[in-house]
């Protein structure tokens, strides 16, 4: 382990499991290696995100080939305080626009990682049910890949779909009003059911 530090804040890193410079091998030809002003940095979202894409930490999302603008807008939520999260905003209050740009621009050009769950006919049942009355699509477009503002859904992680959704029915995440509205009457398993059937489109 050592620390990183991001402007006074030590952050600790185990440099070993998670140098940006070795991607898996499925992912050696693509995943490409940060410029330097913000390699530090990226060093630093991979001890949650993880060096290759696939997150080493519950409840973190992908990032890797996300949308950048949708990238971009999170950080800046996040230091503004319109998103709540202990480990990312003092993250975020720590980053220059320039910085965040860079890091939204170098996350959004590497390769989405191989990532799917299995969902039962069941769950896709009624996930597609609930997709068809949110109007879903009509953000996250077909296939629920998304667009420069509303985020990729399709093969992202299960607890992070399920959490996200929990924060915006409970109104613990505030800073997608729509999002809200489509979850409030959500069941658990209304949600639960909803993130297996993203996880594995």
């Amino acid at each position: 382990m050592r620390a990183v530090y991001l402007g006074s804040m030590p952050v600790f890193v185990a440099v070993l499991a998670l140098s940006v410079g070795h991607p898996t091998n499925a992912q050696q030809a693509t995943v490409t290696s940060p410029p330097p002003e913000i390699a530090d940095k990226v060093q630093l979202c991979a001890s949650c995100h993880g060096a290759d894409g696939k997150p080493v930490v519950e409840k973190v999302p992908i990032i890797f080939g996300q949308h950048m603008f949708y990238l971009l807008t999170e950080l800046k939520d996040y230091r503004a305080g319109r998103r709540a999260n202990e480990i990312m905003a003092p993250i975020a209050a720590q980053l220059s626009d320039d910085e965040m740009k860079a890091l939204a621009t170098y996350f959004a050009a590497q390769p989405w990682p191989n990532y799917s769950e299995v969902s039962s006919p069941e769950d896709n049942a009624r996930a597609q049910s609930l997709a068809v009355e949110g109007q879903c699509t009509q953000c996250h477009l077909g296939g629920m890949l998304g667009d420069s503002r509303n985020p990729r859904l399709n093969h992202q992680k299960v607890d992070y779909l399920t959490q996200t959704m929990t924060d915006f029915r409970g109104g613990v995440r505030k800073n997608a009003a729509a999002m809200a509205a489509i979850v409030k009457d959500w069941s658990d398993a209304d949600i639960a059911a909803m993130s297996h059937y993203l996880a594995g489109l």
